[in-house]
């Protein structure tokens, strides 16, 4: 029935919004242009303003594409055909590149990967294990996987972002899966089905925190770990500051369901902050340095007990933890007025 919702009513709704924006734009646009100089930054409301068309653009775009595509499959008959499964990836590719390059020209957003480049991998599947810091983290991965690393990425990601209808429909005809975490599913069934006929160009993505970080997430994950008699573990997620203490559970379903993958971790800067629409708002013109930091492991060195990889993986959120320490986000030139 949600799901129904999301269709028949969420989907249409942000088609009309975005032509009602574009038609009234210019109304908008003297409002923005009027408020820029009261407000703090360098022409935030303008800047804001463009962001949001853009984004309500692509999602009406993309929105009435999928529509298009399930007539042209048969009225979803062919929909998860290999065929259909290519066009949507490129759609998912096409989409991240507009927004990001938009990001980059308005927002004055730069990317900056450190570790293997993205030959490094070649022929090798691999599940990528990512800290979890705020809500652009995500997007920048997977656009990062696709636009450099020319991988085709398989998702596990929270059912409440299926609210957004582009992500909903796109998702849903991909390798991806949408859980609930609290539902009482066998999230691990699912995770391993996902991670399961990986081939040469897939990559596997995870987020063993299991959300993003917030110091009252880290100090309950803490004392999870406490009540469920871990006490070691709870001492090592004490000594990790910037991150939360990993949910190994996920990732040792993966491993066995994928026994020839690679594992790739990936840690991030610049994102941390942005956890509420007040931070959005306050960082706007972000003029941010995104640093991400990735390293591979081969197969052959990762441990083949459930105990000792889950030393290993807390070993690997320590070492991403003092990466971050040392690597706090990093501030543009941005002739801001103070």
């Amino acid at each position: 029935m949600v799901r129904v919702l999301r269709r028949v009513v969420v989907a249409p709704a942000v088609v009309a919004l975005a032509l009602l924006m574009w038609v009234t734009f210019p109304l908008w646009l003297v409002a923005a242009a009027a408020l820029s100089p009261l407000l703090p930054g360098r022409w935030r409301a303008l800047r804001l303003l463009w962001v949001v068309m853009l984004y309500l653009t692509c999602e009406a775009v993309l929105l009435l594409i999928l529509l298009g595509l399930w007539f042209a499959s048969g009225f979803g008959w062919r929909i998860r055909s290999a065929y259909f499964e290519g066009i949507h990836y490129d759609l998912v590719q096409g989409v991240l590149w507009v927004f990001f390059t938009e990001a980059r020209r308005v927002l004055r957003l730069q990317i900056a990967t450190e570790g293997p480049t993205p030959d490094a991998h070649p022929g090798t599947p691999i599940l990528v294990c990512c800290r979890h810091a705020g809500p652009g983290d995500s997007f920048t991965l997977i656009h990062t996987l696709m636009a450099w690393y020319h991988r085709e990425p398989r998702v596990v990601l929270k059912n409440t972002l299926a609210w957004d209808p582009a992500i909903d429909v796109i998702l849903r005809r991909i390798p991806a899966r949408f859980i609930n975490p609290g539902s009482g599913e066998d999230l691990e069934a699912h995770i391993a089905e996902l991670a399961s006929d990986l081939d040469e160009n897939d990559a596997f993505v995870i987020f063993p925190e299991g959300g993003n970080f917030t110091a009252e997430r880290r100090q309950r994950a803490i004392d999870r770990l406490r009540g469920l008699g871990l006490e070691r573990m709870a001492e090592r997620a004490e000594e990790m500051i910037h991150v939360l203490a990993p949910r190994p559970g996920g990732l040792i379903a993966a491993l066995d369901a994928a026994p020839e993958a690679d594992v790739v971790l990936v840690a991030h800067t610049g994102l941390d902050h942005l956890l509420t629409v007040t931070d959005v708002w306050r960082e706007l013109p972000m003029d941010k340095r995104i640093v991400m930091r990735w390293w591979q492991v081969p197969r052959e060195e990762i441990p083949s007990g459930r105990e000792e990889r889950i030393d290993w993986l807390y070993d690997w959120w320590e070492r991403i933890d003092a990466w971050v320490n040392d690597n706090r986000p990093e501030d543009l030139p941005s002739g801001r007025r103070r």
